[in-house]
């Protein structure tokens, strides 16, 4: 590390100011619990207002996720959603049910209305109740009821009120039923129409990104933290259990997450981005995937896009100690890629002699058996190299062979590389804020390096960057979005930008067309499987190449580019109120597969491009 050390003004550690903004986020009420949408929490006592319905035969439900796919769970339509829970509202649809559930708060003051729109036959229940183990206690007398922690010192008072329209609970207020509808109405309309204001044609795709992000927003109370899980269907079908829900943190899925909260939430784009980072401590990189039962992946890594994230963060609002808190774990997970994934052995290139220049592969490094997605998983593998990737299945890695000694996947990936020049570039950049000058030499040289290295998988026959094989050393000509990731770290000359563009994503036959981008070739035999990363369009892989167009002069495509992104997050947001993980190439469908979660956070990415975000 370099001799000028890392510190903070006021004697106060970047670790510290974290906990302390973690406590503060961690207040009031809001849809804390990953569990359901509809149990709402004030914090930090851990009160709960459990919402439930049942119909007219007496069958309960009581777990409320949106895009639930499970059998005869209910329908969701997710509405507004202040970040700090001063406001929500859902619709529920079940058995013939139609409700409409609001809340609005106030520090203590809770008004919760749920509005029969169609009751036929049933109505709905709520449980006042402690919840994750903190002491709550509850005492309920007819329709009212107290809800306080172990010393009593803190005490909400409430009572519920069923006429037949609507159910109504009030906590710390006194309202009729008809004041209470009145009063969530006017705080629904003020909480729409300020955001009308400030994005006015952008409202749409802000609407969209803001309300994904905040009903997948959690607390959980396993390690005492507000964090924005990928989905709440990934982390409560995964790893929830008994009364302490669960989370799933995705690397590159966090920080993308963390770049959309810092168009207008601070303290919940640092709260993401430092989560997904600090889960590198005791690995020396950030794993590919964090969970609540506390398993980490130690076998493999994801994109290297957290200090593109946390650069920008710093740009946006200039807060040095965030830096401070990122910055070591970064360096290590830049120097962990360096030595754990450089293709040992370069080949030699189509009719000339191999070099031994760094160019990084995928990689699965030996440990234990562990359990993954509730099966049996071993590290050490070609499945687990490619889930580095990030593109789980895509058909640029079908038939490459692993080398379990390497440990790596026998192929150089022209995405990874790239994305390491890029991670070089921003930390040099950060090294260079922080006053690191030896680091910063470091990373600089290292960024030379690769970028020479990649003139290796420049194909001119091709007019493309193709990953290349470490065994044969053949370019493998199935492509990918990845395959533009050049264009990220400024590699190409001009003209290489130009034919890559040109010949390639914008050819209609290979990556263009009313839906865009898909994730792999539309000439591509897997094309046709609409499975997953196998043809179908993905928001990160939208953004990474909408950046990398930035570097260049192609101001034309960026602007199409971003209109198909909107126009693809609006055509199911705008009717049925959902961001879909993945969507079909040819409909733009989210909802034609069962492989798409219906409310993603990182599908927001394709509105967050028209909100023209400054990443620099």
């Amino acid at each position: 590390m370099s001799s000028q050390a890392a510190t903070v003004s006021d004697d106060i550690s970047s670790m510290q100011r974290y906990e302390k903004m973690q406590r503060e986020l961690a207040t009031g009420w809001n849809t804390w619990d990953v569990r359901s949408v509809l149990t709402h929490v004030y914090l930090p006592w851990a009160f709960a207002l459990d919402v439930q319905i049942e119909d007219s035969a007496g069958q309960r439900w009581r777990r409320f996720r949106i895009g639930d796919r499970a059998k005869d769970a209910p329908l969701l339509r997710p509405g507004h959603h202040a970040y700090d829970g001063s406001y929500t509202s859902l619709g529920v649809s079940w058995h013939g049910m139609q409700l409409q559930v609001e809340s609005a708060s106030e520090g203590m003051k809770q008004v919760l209305v749920v509005r029969y729109i169609d009751r036929a036959g049933g109505r709905a229940v709520v449980q006042p109740r402690g919840i994750w183990g903190r002491g709550v206690m509850t005492a309920t007398d007819g329709q009212t009821f107290t809800l306080a922690n172990r010393d009593r010192s803190v005490v909400a008072d409430g009572r519920w009120t069923d006429d037949g329209r609507s159910l109504v609970v009030c906590i710390d207020t006194v309202l009729t039923n008809d004041e209470a509808i009145n009063y969530v109405a006017r705080r629904g309309r003020d909480f729409e129409q300020q955001n009308r204001q400030r994005w006015g044609e952008q409202y749409d795709c802000y609407d969209a990104m803001q309300s994904v992000l905040a009903w997948d927003n959690i607390y959980d109370p396993s390690i005492r933290r507000v964090i924005s899980p990928v989905s709440r269907i990934w982390s409560s079908d995964w790893f929830g259990s008994g009364d302490f829900g669960g989370f799933t943190l995705f690397c590159w899925d966090t920080y993308f997450a963390a770049l959309m909260f810092s168009v207008d939430h601070k303290e919940l784009a640092y709260a993401n981005a430092a989560e997904i980072t600090l889960a590198a401590d005791g690995l020396g990189f950030v794993p590919n995937c964090y969970y609540s039962n506390g398993y980490r992946s130690r076998d493999r890594s994801q994109p290297p896009v957290g200090s593109m994230t946390v650069w920008n963060l710093y740009q946006r609002y200039h807060d040095r100690w965030f830096l401070e808190l990122c910055w070591p774990r970064l360096l290590s997970w830049n120097r962990w890629w360096n030595e754990k994934r450089k293709s040992i052995y370069s080949p030699p290139s189509q009719g000339g002699a191999g070099g031994g220049s760094a160019l990084l592969c995928l990689g699965s490094l030996p440990y234990e058996k562990v359990t993954y997605y509730g099966g049996e998983f071993t590290a050490n593998t070609r499945y687990g190299s490619i889930l580095e990737s990030g593109l789980d299945n895509s058909p640029m890695y079908d038939g490459v062979p692993f080398d379990s000694v390497s440990h790596l996947l026998q192929q150089q990936d022209v995405g990874i590389t790239s994305l390491y020049v890029m991670d070089c570039q921003y930390l040099e950049r950060i090294a260079r804020e922080l006053g690191h000058k030896r680091e910063a030499r470091e990373l600089q040289r290292r960024a030379r390096r690769y970028t020479e290295a990649m003139e290796q998988l420049w194909c001119e026959e091709e007019g493309m960057y193709l990953n290349r094989s470490t065994v044969t050393g053949a370019f493998n000509r199935r492509t990918s979005p990845t395959n533009f990731y050049p264009l990220l770290a400024g590699i190409p000359t001009t003209e290489r930008a130009r034919r890559m563009v040109g010949e390639h994503l914008l050819n209609p036959q290979e990556f263009w067309g009313e839906w865009a981008i898909p994730a792999c070739s539309r000439r591509d035999p897997a094309y046709r499987d609409n499975d997953y990363w196998r043809g179908r369009i993905w928001a990160p892989l939208n953004f990474l190449v909408w950046c990398g167009l930035q570097r260049y002069d192609f101001p034309d495509v960026s602007r199409e580019l971003a209109d198909k992104s909107r126009r693809l997050l609006l055509k199911s947001w705008l009717t049925r109120g959902y961001v879909f993980e993945n969507y079909n190439a040819d409909t733009g469908e989210g909802d034609d597969t069962e492989r798409s979660d219906k409310f993603y956070h990182w599908g927001a990415l394709l509105g967050f491009i028209t909100l023209n975000p400054q990443i620099n």
